[in-house]
């Protein structure tokens, strides 16, 4: 016992705020790999992660298969993402960071009430596949089996993820992109290709974040705007444009919001902004971050 609370339930807070540290991690990396490229705030992110989850129900629907839905759903929306930057990102460059911004708030609303029209103002329910159905025993407690496939699967995303980008050619452009766009432009690599992947690939990771998302959490069409706030706060806190500070800051809002929500239920929904607040006054730009990124 801790505080009268048995062990057993705040194992299981911890674990459950493991489980939506990783979703904030997905999401938060995608977001500091546009950033940190592109100079872009996608303020989209949060409704392509709900669009994921929308086309996982429906290629769930015809393909019946859970695990080719795992993979299809985040390529469907990662070619979106490819969409958007051609035609309506890429236009924008070397024009005032703002304008961005708006676009991708004002797209952001156009994707919900295009959901909306599609799939209806319903919301649905997605069921998890028999295998990962069911809780397992973890000694001192019993823990949905689904939960630990989220974080497993953050896992290895997220270890593939600096495979690619400290093992392979590509991955040494996008890091020197980051630091010197000028001199990787000098050395004859064409830029807009490499700015096209990475912001289908950061998109890609929002999707996948859906589709894991939608059996714990339903689908509906507002979830992404209640997720992307604490995704911009993860960013903020971790740094912007730092990819080990959004998965360290993802799993520690993660603990945060699920521990206070156990403690202190009226405090969950501020409590991330009081993290916030108190780390920028400590270190202006984040935990990892570097002054003078976004200028």
């Amino acid at each position: 016992m801790i505080l009268d609370v048995p062990l057993s339930a705040l194992a299981a807070q911890v674990f459950t705020g493991l489980v939506l540290g990783g979703i904030l991690v997905l999401m938060a990396v995608g977001l500091s790999l546009i950033f940190g490229l592109m100079t872009v705030v996608n303020f989209s992110h949060g409704a392509l992660y709900m669009l994921g989850a929308y086309v996982a129900f429906t290629l769930l629907g015809v393909t019946k298969s859970f695990w080719l839905t795992l993979i299809l759903a985040p390529l469907v929306v990662g070619t979106v993402g490819l969409i958007i930057q051609r035609f309506l990102i890429r236009p924008l460059y070397g024009r005032s960071p703002d304008d961005p911004l708006l676009l991708t708030f004002g797209l952001s609303l156009v994707l919900v009430e295009s959901v909306k029209v599609v799939w209806g103002k319903v919301g649905l329910t997605v069921d998890p596949p028999r295998d990962l159905a069911g809780a397992v025993n973890l000694g001192f407690m019993n823990f949905p089996v689904y939960r630990l496939f989220v974080v497993a699967v953050t896992a290895l995303v997220l270890v593939g993820l600096w495979l690619f980008l400290e093992k392979t050619n590509v991955g040494l452009v996008i890091r020197a992109g980051t630091r010197d766009p000028l001199m990787v432009r000098a050395l004859g690599v064409d830029l807009g290709r490499i700015w096209l992947l990475v912001f289908g690939l950061g998109i890609g990771l929002a999707g996948l974040a859906g589709v894991l998302a939608g059996p714990m959490r339903g689908v509906y069409a507002e979830m992404g705007v209640e997720i992307i706030i604490e995704c911009f706060v993860v960013v903020v806190v971790g740094g912007m444009g730092s990819l080990p500070g959004a998965i360290v800051a993802g799993l520690l809002i993660g603990e945060i919001v699920s521990l206070t929500t156990f403690f202190a239920p009226k405090m969950a929904e501020i409590v991330v902004f009081l993290v916030m607040a108190i780390v920028l006054l400590v270190r202006p730009s984040g935990l990892f971050g570097e002054a003078g990124l976004a200028e």
